[in-house]
């Protein structure tokens, strides 16, 4: 293939170029695999928000309860989780083209057997396929854009990325109600409506699509792939099901979350003696990449409660409707996607990217603690402006974080790496989430049972926490005070938020900042610091 470089990885050492590599890609070649790329990712973040506002439909036309409701989510973020870094590490090893091709495929197999299922076993296992698929194009779009475009000039780039994170975010509930609510669709259409841009992405990227070729004689350590999912799997289940299924301090506790951290544990010791590891343990040795990495977690929780409870705040303290509360929530969307444009286009002409980093981590600790002072009657100018707050500080910081770790990593470990920082993201807003909502239903309870008991009504604190409440059928002093406690509650999430992004702020702080590279290839393996 013209213009292909061949890389030989046969030994430990760095990659030896074999050949002669073909010119850098010009703006619009890279543009044309964007294309691709961005068709991949969106999809993969539609499916995984588009059957948000679908689901009760959905149940209830399978005939299923509650558990399955909860499991069609659960099981499509468990496998993206777990699979995110294991696709990584393979476009480590063998060749990245055939890995995007693959993970496309999967991904269409899962969303055509989801849009024909009978059951909810059936929906659930193709939620899992959906899953895999979804967490190849995740890993891959990030790698490829890494071994396609210089540090220096991949900031540009980075950013369609966030603000395509954003867009499908949003248009993800948006469009799953839309679908439900057209009768001549149904809900099976949620599911397969990506399957046409999946398959124009996989197209666009077998014609434009030249990356260097991989030659590496190396075993894949599935040992550790499989401790990654079984320690992801077993703590997930235990954070998701928790101060629901079963108490926080309960046999199932004791089983899952100690199963994990057994698991995790014997995953540290394997990695450190594994040639090959999935997650290379030696990129923590790295400051800034230790750091980063910290810091991606927490960009994680935030992120994900942003779009998860403030969706809640403007359905069940503003009496809004499902669209209309997306819709209220553009502020945020519209200022990550904004703002991760401009913020990229500025590291790429100045080189600097530490000081974007600090302004956006400053900008969503500003945007948490603002949101933990609203109450259910807070002005919406107001709101506007504490979700830009926190969206910008988002944009700023998610695919910069990647930038950093990227600019540190010698070609050999850009997938291992870029895989790593998702994962971390991933993980910490699954984690998070599932640990703020416990929160939220308790504050939630609380502030109902002191409101009733104002109003002489004995409350149920169990019961309001267990169950969403069908605002239209209480009265009207009810009302307002259950509508007052979803509002104090969901505030008192972001106020919890506040100190977890505060250690990240001081992460960054530490970060030390190295100048962009403007190749793609590291000459030499960067110093351990």
């Amino acid at each position: 293939m013209e213009g292909e470089l061949t890389i030989d990885m046969r030994s430990s050492a760095n990659p030896v170029a074999i050949g002669t590599p073909g010119d850098p890609m010009t703006h619009r070649q890279i543009m044309q695999t964007l294309a691709g790329l961005l068709a991949s990712l969106f999809v993969a973040i539609l499916s995984s928000t588009i059957v948000s506002n679908a689901l009760p439909t959905i149940i209830a036309d399978l005939h299923a309860g509650q558990t399955a409701y909860s499991w069609v989510i659960t099981a499509n973020l468990l496998a993206i989780t777990v699979a995110t870094p294991i696709w990584g590490k393979l476009s480590d090893l063998v060749d990245r083209k055939l890995l995007v091709q693959l993970s496309l495929v999967v991904f269409v197999t899962g969303s055509v057997v989801a849009a024909l299922s009978v059951d909810t076993g059936q929906l659930i296992a193709a939620r899992v396929v959906q899953g895999i698929g979804s967490g190849g194009i995740t890993a891959l779009t990030q790698t490829v854009l890494a071994v396609m475009v210089s540090p220096r000039e991949r900031g540009r780039y980075t950013g369609y990325m966030s603000g395509l994170f954003a867009i499908g975010t949003v248009l993800g509930p948006l469009l799953g109600g839309a679908i439900v609510d057209t009768t001549w669709l149904g809900w099976r259409w949620c599911f397969a409506v990506g399957i046409p841009v999946a398959a124009v992405a996989s197209v666009v990227l077998q014609k434009t699509m030249k990356l260097p070729t991989i030659k590496r004689r190396v075993s894949v350590d599935w040992l550790g792939a499989l401790l990654i999912a079984a320690s992801t799997s077993l703590l997930l289940i235990w954070i998701s099901f928790a101060g629901n299924r079963y108490p926080w301090i309960s046999w199932p506790t004791v089983m899952l979350a100690g199963g994990g951290i057994a698991l995790g544990a014997l995953l540290v010791l394997v990695e450190s003696k594994t040639a090959e590891p999935v997650i290379p343990l030696h990129l923590f040795r790295n400051r800034t990449v230790a750091l980063a990495i910290a810091a991606s977690l927490v960009v994680g929780v935030a992120m994900y409660a942003g779009t998860t409870f403030l969706n809640q705040y403007f359905q069940l303290a503003r009496d809004e409707s499902p669209v209309a509360a997306g819709l209220h929530t553009l502020p945020m969307i519209f200022s990550l996607a904004i703002v991760s444009l401009c913020s990229g286009r500025i590291i790429t002409k100045t080189g600097r990217w530490k000081p974007i980093l600090l302004i956006g981590s400053a900008f969503t600790l500003a945007g948490v603690v603002l949101l933990g002072t609203a109450r259910t009657d807070t002005n919406y100018a107001q709101l506007m402006l504490y979700m830009f707050l926190l969206g910008a500080g988002i944009g700023m910081t998610m695919q910069n974080l990647i930038l950093a770790v990227q600019n540190q990593v010698r070609i050999e470990d850009i997938g291992a790496a870029s895989a790593t920082v998702a994962f971390t993201r991933s993980l910490g807003g699954a984690i998070g989430v599932a640990a703020l909502g416990a929160i939220m239903a308790t504050r939630i309870g609380h502030y109902t049972d002191t409101g009733l008991a104002h109003l002489g009504i004995r409350g149920n604190r169990s019961a309001a926490s267990a169950t969403l409440p069908n605002m239209s059928g209480l009265p009207g002093p009810v009302r307002a005070v259950v509508e007052s406690a979803y509002g104090h509650g969901i505030a008192d999430v972001f106020l919890c938020t506040t100190p977890l992004v505060a250690l990240a702020l001081i992460a960054v702080v530490f970060i030390r900042e190295v100048p962009l590279r403007t190749t793609v290839m590291t000459p030499v393996a960067e110093p351990v610091r």
